[in-house]
């Protein structure tokens, strides 16, 4: 048995209240100000509605939440402004659930190590530092960590993977610019193997311009690993911007469908003021969340938590 994640709920709720402080500020925060400040009337209910919409909720699921909200209200004539914005909180919360998400948090799993995750995306969405964020909450959990550098396609980001594996004191295995990503992949995990890892964290190239080979390598990526090991990767996980909004769902519908994401990164959550984008990604994409990107440094990254993250998003300000 392995145990997989481990979380302090006070400091990764800390986390998660400092990374969407923009939009809180900007959006959120001021909800319940407005639902204590006048009666429920259409005028109030079109600022909600233009609330979720200019945080990048997205139309067609702002105005389906708000008009469920507003039928709730009038089939329990409610008139209380607190409720109503505990209904509010209940309703993001369950558009913010998948069915078994929370499995992942459990303390121990059934895990013949190493435990391996892939990691998927387009360049410049901060994936290589999301590994590198990943490897050091791993390796601070007592965790023996391994980094394979199967983005063979720049240079650059071999090196910028060794440069952060350095960093946070775990060993990266690569070839040389331009070598078999497949062949990366299966050394990396024998030497986890050999080394007695728990945790293997596979780069993948995420080059747009040449979509169809950049999908069929990461199929065939796949493929290796699972011949390593059928339970492998044992996640899927797509890193996506927050700061690009709805711009980069398409994108990631493509690597969905390539090799079947288990869940999402959510990289520079603290650097855009549409947090909103969260409930959009979940609609779309109907994959959890597991994590998020709470600033620059290595140590800024909190699990993902529904409850936790409407808490923070929806705290109200001055």
């Amino acid at each position: 048995m392995l145990r997989i994640f481990r979380r302090n709920r006070d400091e990764n709720s800390k986390q998660t209240s400092d990374a969407v402080q923009p939009s809180r500020q900007r959006w959120f925060g001021r909800i319940l100000g407005l639902l204590r400040s006048s009666h429920l009337n259409d005028e109030v209910w079109e600022e909600l509605e233009e609330i979720l919409i200019s945080s990048d909720v997205g139309v067609e699921t702002s105005l389906r939440i708000i008009q469920e909200l507003r039928d709730r209200v009038k089939r329990e004539d409610v008139d209380d402004p607190d409720q109503v914005f505990q209904y509010l909180k209940d309703s993001l919360v369950a558009e913010l659930e998948i069915e078994g998400a929370d499995q992942l948090w459990l303390d121990e799993a059934p895990v013949d190590p190493p435990y391996v995750i892939l990691m998927v995306g387009v360049n410049g969405v901060g994936k290589t530092t999301s590994i590198a964020k990943l490897a050091q909450r791993f390796t601070n959990d007592g965790k023996h960590v391994i980094l394979g550098a199967a983005d063979t396609f720049r240079a650059a980001a071999i090196e910028q993977l060794e440069i952060l594996g350095r960093q946070v004191g775990v060993d990266v295995i690569s070839h040389q610019f331009g070598a078999d990503p497949g062949a990366v992949a299966y050394d990396a995990y024998q030497a986890s193997k050999a080394r007695g890892a728990d945790v293997l964290i596979v780069d993948t190239a995420g080059r747009l311009h040449t979509k169809s080979n950049l999908m069929e390598e990461l199929k065939k990526v796949d493929r290796v690993l699972k011949r390593l090991n059928p339970a492998a990767p044992h996640q899927v996980l797509l890193t996506l911007d927050a700061t690009t909004g709805h711009n980069g769902l398409a994108q990631a519908k493509s690597f969905k469908e390539a090799v079947g994401c288990t869940g999402i990164f959510l990289a520079k959550l603290d650097g855009t003021a549409r947090g909103g984008v969260v409930l959009a990604i979940k609609h779309e994409l109907q994959v959890p969340i597991l994590f998020i990107g709470t600033g620059e440094k290595l140590e800024d990254l909190a699990s993902f938590d529904s409850r936790e993250f409407v808490d923070s998003l929806l705290a109200p300000v001055s």
